[in-house]
C-alpha cells in the first residue's frame, strides 16, 4: 500500500476467520464506524514535522490489518483504517480528529502519536464518548479512568520508566550528577517527575536543559549540559532531536553514562541516523523483543513478525523497533474488538479493553504480560534494562514493574 501525507489508509479486503471464543452478546449492537461487514478504525500520525519518523507506524498498522482482512476479518467483518497525517501540531490533531469522528464517522481512534498532539483531542474524544484507544504516548496522565474513561494508553507511563532509571543510577553510579535534556511538555515533564521521584534526593540533578517540539536542534542544550559538570545524560528527547543529542555528545568528546528513554530507542530510525558508533553503550529499557539480537533468531514470535513483514510490508526497515511497537499495538487492537463480538458499541470496546487478563503477543520478551481492569488503564506495566553494543541491544537485569498506578 502506497501512503502519502495525509493520506486516507484503507484495508479494504476481507479478513480473519472467527474469533476466538463466544461474542459477548447474542444481539448485534452497533455504533456508528461498525456493521454486519466493516468495522471503521481511525488514526492519526506525523508523516510529516519533527517527529516523522513515528509515521512508520501509521504504515505497519495499516499492513497488520490488510493481514487481517486477508485471513478474514475480526468476526467476519474487514476494518477499514482511516490514517491522516497531523505534522505533530496539536491544532492538526484537533481537525484530524473531528474529520474522523464528524465525517468518517470512525468506530474509535486507535494508536495516534504524540503527547502534545493527544492532549489537545483528550477532552474532544471524552465528551463525544469515542475510544481513544492505546494512544501513542506514555504520559502518566493517560491512566486515569475516573476523569477520562474513554481514552487509554498501553505502554509503560514515562514517570515509571524514568524511576526505573533511578533505581539503576542509585545502584551503580550513586555518586553521579545528572544532565536533564527534555521536551518541553507532559512527555519531557513525566520522566523528569519520574526520575527526581526515584532518586528521593539521594543524586543530584544539577541541569536541565528543555526544548521545544519545532527548535531546530538540540545542540545548545548539550552544551549546557556538559559545561555543568553533569556525568549522566538523561535523554529525554524524540526523533531527529534525540539522534542529534547523540551526535553532539560524541563530537564533543562528551562521555558521560547516557540513559536514552526508550521511545528513541530505535536503531533504525534513531540510533542508525545518530551513527551507531556514537550510540554504542547507551543506555535504556524494553518490551519488546530485538529482532536484530541472535537470542531470538529462532524465536516463533520473531519469525511470525518477519513472516508478516515479507509479505504484507516487505520495505520495512526491520531494524526499527517502532515497526514492532506497531504490529504489538495491533495484535491488541484486534484482540479487544474480538472480545467485543457482536456488541461493537463504543462502551463495549471500551468495557473490553478494561478487561485484558495476562495477554501475550509473540513480540513481548519473556514475563511482559498485558492486564488491565475498569481502574486500571495501563496495560504495560513492566520495562527490563537495556544496553546497545553497537550492533543490537542487549536486555540485562530482571523485568521491573515501575508502574505508579491510577492517578
Amino acid at each position: 500500500m502506497t501512503l502519502t501525507r495525509r493520506a486516507v489508509l484503507a484495508s479494504s479486503v476481507f479478513g480473519l476467520a472467527a474469533a476466538i471464543g463466544k461474542p459477548a452478546v447474542a444481539q448485534k449492537r452497533y455504533d456508528p464506524g461498525a456493521s454486519d461487514t466493516e468495522i471503521k478504525v481511525g488514526n492519526i500520525m506525523p508523516y510529516s514535522g519533527p517527529a516523522s519518523v513515528f509515521g512508520v507506524q501509521g504504515k505497519t498498522e495499516a499492513a497488520y490489518f490488510n493481514k487481517v482482512n486477508a485471513e478474514g476479518g475480526i468476526n467476519g467483518r474487514k476494518v477499514t483504517f482511516i490514517s491522516y497525517d497531523d505534522g505533530y501540531s496539536p491544532p492538526k490533531t484537533v481537525e484530524q480528529a473531528r474529520k474522523l469522528v464528524e465525517s468518517d464517522e470512525v468506530l474509535l481512534i486507535f494508536s495516534s502519536v504524540g503527547t502534545p498532539t493527544n492532549t489537545a483531542i483528550q477532552k474532544y474524544m471524552n465528551a463525544k464518548k469515542v475510544p481513544q484507544l492505546f494512544v501513542g504516548s506514555q504520559a502518566t496522565k493517560w491512566n486515569d479512568p475516573k476523569h477520562f474513561p474513554w481514552t487509554m494508553r498501553w505502554g509503560p507511563s514515562y514517570q515509571s520508566e524514568a524511576r526505573i532509571y533511578a533505581q539503576y543510577l542509585l545502584q551503580h553510579h550513586p555518586q553521579g550528577t545528572i544532565g536533564v535534556l527534555y521536551q518541553n511538555d507532559d512527555y519531557g515533564r513525566d520522566h523528569l517527575k519520574g526520575l527526581k521521584d526515584g532518586l528521593s534526593g539521594k543524586m543530584r540533578v544539577i541541569a536541565e536543559a528543555p526544548y521545544e517540539s519545532q527548535d531546530p536542534t538540540v545542540e545548545s542544550q548539550i552544551l549546557l549540559l556538559k559545561n555543568a559538570g553533569a556525568d549522566v545524560f538523561f535523554d529525554v528527547s524524540l526523533g531527529k532531536f534525540a539522534s542529534q543529542a547523540i551526535r553532539k555528545v560524541a563530537e564533543i568528546g562528551w562521555k558521560p553514562v547516557h540513559i536514552l528513554n526508550n521511545v528513541s530507542a530505535s536503531i533504525g530510525a534513531v540510533l542508525r541516523p545518530a551513527g551507531l558508533d556514537n550510540a554504542k553503550g547507551i543506555l535504556s529499557s524494553g518490551v519488546l523483543k530485538d529482532p536484530n539480537d541472535a537470542t531470538w533468531k529462532d524465536d516463533p514470535g520473531v519469525q511470525e513478525w518477519r513472516s508478516f513483514l515479507e509479505r504484507y510490508y516487505p520495505d520495512a526497515d526491520r531494524t526499527n523497533n517502532l515497526i514492532v511497537a506497531a504490529y504489538t499495538l495491533a495484535q491488541t487492537l484486534v484482540q479487544v474488538l474480538k472480545q467485543c463480538g457482536d456488541d461493537l458499541t463504543r462502551e463495549n470496546v471500551m468495557r473490553q479493553a478494561a478487561n485484558l487478563k495476562d495477554l501475550h503477543f509473540g513480540m513481548m520478551r519473556p514475563g511482559i504480560m498485558i492486564n488491565t481492569s475498569p481502574t486500571d488503564f495501563a496495560p504495560v506495566k513492566q520495562l527490563q534494562m537495556q544496553r546497545f553494543d553497537g550492533e543490537r541491544w542487549e536486555p540485562f537485569g530482571p523485568v521491573i514493574n515501575g508502574e505508579d498506578g491510577a492517578t
